[in-house]
């Protein structure tokens, strides 16, 4: 191992590396002035000087002019726990790392120290890295080749070829009324835009979910209100989605497969006001992430969520609907919400709702709009179509398990009401 007082720049990048894998691995502690003293003593290492004791007071700990290095030993106290911290961490953290810092007895400048062995593996490792890479690439073209080649298949199946079952659901009004045109289908799965909290030296703590903040403009726009919280909080380009979405969505994939349509899929997040006018819209969520959807039809609807999204109740009688499915404990039973509901827009095109307070609600809800025994037997309770209406479902079960369901409330809904606040 040999040693320098400042890295050539083709090493500058590895430098960069072991600075990240130091602060993240949390040796330089919590504190912001070890992290500062450390970047200071770098700069000056990098530019060929050694900094004074009074110029590390008043540059990093920020002591004024009368300051005494006589008097006040705290630049010293400061450079000798650093000293401590980079030597615990190269000598137990990280002992194979290519590049090593440490700071002399006696001096106020870093030493990166070159491990040749370790670069030589870094460099191999990184060759290797790139075959991958390449190999890599090939497998994803290929990947994607197929998935094109399944959905061209899966577009292009005509109805002639459908099972009866389906056919016989894709008659009923609300699947009819997107059905018998050209416009494309987009499926709108609910999902949760999370984002990540800083500790005091801009490492992610844990990530929040805020139910105000449901897209990276939302954030922006709190960043826009008060520019001090850019300092807490940083956009991870990261949404999730409940375990019932992939369920529902299997119950039906088989009826959008078989309609023959041009059929996209997009997140709640990342949903415009573009494709809710150019598209059918099929809503797959939770009742507390329909975001943009939420306004627009809970305006016209007789329900609304309560004091909570795990509430619903009938505006015209106040009665309550309550969930209690959000954590059943083994061998409990539970009752869940389930919400289904359908409306025409202006643009001609068809709005389906598939919603739930909690997995169970939005399975069920999946399983009612997936079958045409199911959809008939609403008909038949219903003096109004179904291509306009909304229905709420009480689900029972036990471990998340679906047993039993009856339904609650089930009403028209008036398009022209919705599309007037629109």
């Amino acid at each position: 191992m040999n040693s320098s007082a400042a890295p050539a720049a083709a090493d500058q990048q590895a430098l960069t590396a072991v600075r990240q894998r130091l602060i993240d691995s949390g040796a330089l502690g919590r504190s912001s002035v070890y992290l500062n003293l450390l970047e200071y003593l770098l700069n000056c290492a990098q530019q060929g000087k050694q900094p004074k004791e009074f110029e590390i007071a008043v540059d990093v700990l920020h002591r004024d002019s009368n300051f005494d290095v006589a008097k006040d030993s705290v630049v010293r106290v400061y450079v000798h726990q650093l000293r401590k911290r980079l030597d615990h961490y190269f000598t137990t953290v990280d002992p194979n790392s290519p590049l090593k810092l440490s700071i002399p007895k006696g001096q106020y400048t870093v030493v990166i120290s070159y491990n040749e062995e370790a670069l030589a593996q870094a460099a191999e490792k990184k060759r290797s890295s790139r075959q991958l890479q390449v190999k890599a690439g090939l497998l994803y073209v290929l990947i994607a080749v197929l998935l094109v080649f399944n959905l061209v298949q899966w577009t292009t199946r005509t109805n002639n070829t459908m099972p009866a079952e389906i056919a016989e659901t894709l008659k009923q009004p609300m699947w009819a009324a997107m059905n018998d045109d050209d416009i494309p289908i987009l499926i709108v799965m609910g999902d949760y835009y999370i984002f990540g909290e800083l500790d005091n030296v801009g490492r992610i703590t844990r990530m929040v979910r805020d139910f105000s903040i449901n897209s990276r403009e939302d954030l922006v726009g709190l960043f826009m209100q008060d520019s001090s919280l850019q300092n807490y909080f940083r956009d991870l380009d990261m949404t999730y989605m409940p375990e019932g979405s992939a369920s529902a969505l299997l119950q039906i994939a088989p009826l959008v497969r078989a309609m023959n349509k041009r059929v996209n899929v997009t997140m709640m997040s990342r949903l415009s006001t573009a494709d809710l006018r150019n598209n059918h819209i099929i809503y797959i969520g939770y009742v507390s992430a329909m975001s943009k959807l939420n306004n627009l039809y809970f305006s016209a609807s007789g329900l609304m969520p309560g004091r909570s999204f795990d509430e619903i109740y009938e505006k015209a009688t106040g009665v309550y609907h309550t969930s209690n499915a959000g954590l059943p404990e083994q061998g409990q039973q539970f009752r869940d919400l389930a919400l289904l509901a359908s409306w025409p827009a202006s643009n001609g095109n068809q709005f389906m709702l598939l919603a739930g307070t909690r997995d169970a609600g939005l399975m069920h809800s999946a399983m009612v709009a997936g079958s045409g025994r199911r959809l008939q037997e609403l008909s038949l309770n219903a003096s109004f179509s179904l291509t306009s209406f909304e229905a709420l479902f009480e689900v029972y079960g036990i471990d998340r398990m679906n047993f039993d369901a009856s339904l609650l409330y089930q009403n028209p809904l008036d398009p022209n009401h919705i599309w007037a606040r629109e």
